[in-house]
């Protein structure tokens, strides 16, 4: 089986291929033609995976999925959430998002924060979507050079490194997207 997966990301495409069967095979946007920014203006990371899936889908004829991910900070009412990407500007730097949420937590003790990926799959003509929520905390400084994203200020529970200190394997095993991706696997596989 072939699928679209709707993202520019390098990063997240070699991520979710790692954790899917061989039997799946992640075609890249670019690989369809597709080199065009792909809104992501709505208020929700739901609504943004499905915007993102029915996209390609209607635009280029495609089964797809598409994910969003958003890291909510309960320290700050769940920023960055659907703004994480761009949550300090619109130059979409990781260092620079990571640095604004350490500066917002400086006089927190409350550092409880949770990431979240919602997948939106287009099968056939019906929309599925999948939940994965890793439930961690924000540490006082960057560790570790795995990874991307907020991976190195995020320490998921049971563990005593970040997202950005572990492998590929491990992180997938207990991430957000992995238990989202596991998720889309299942309902495949059926």
């Amino acid at each position: 089986m072939k699928l679209v997966f709707a993202t520019n990301n390098k990063n997240k495409i070699i991520e979710v291929q790692q954790m899917l069967p061989s039997t799946i095979e992640i075609i890249s946007l670019e690989s369809i033609g597709c080199f065009e920014e792909i809104p992501e203006t709505a208020e929700t990371i739901e609504e943004n995976a499905i915007m993102k899936a029915n996209y390609v889908t209607h635009n280029y004829g495609y089964d797809c999925f598409a994910d969003d991910t958003g890291l909510e900070v309960e320290a700050l009412n769940g920023a960055p959430g659907v703004y994480s990407a761009r949550y300090a500007g619109e130059q979409r730097n990781s260092n620079d998002n990571m640095n604004k949420v350490l500066e917002a937590l400086e006089d927190k003790t409350n550092r409880n924060a949770q990431f979240k990926t919602v997948i939106a799959l287009n099968l056939n003509g019906k929309q599925h979507l999948f939940t994965g929520i890793a439930s961690g905390e924000i540490t006082f400084e960057k560790t570790g050079n795995q990874g991307f994203g907020y991976d190195p200020i995020f320490k998921p529970e049971g563990f005593d490194l970040t997202f950005a200190q572990l492998s590929l394997e491990e992180k997938g095993a207990i991430s957000h997207r992995g238990k989202a991706t596991e998720q889309l696997i299942a309902f495949l596989k059926n």
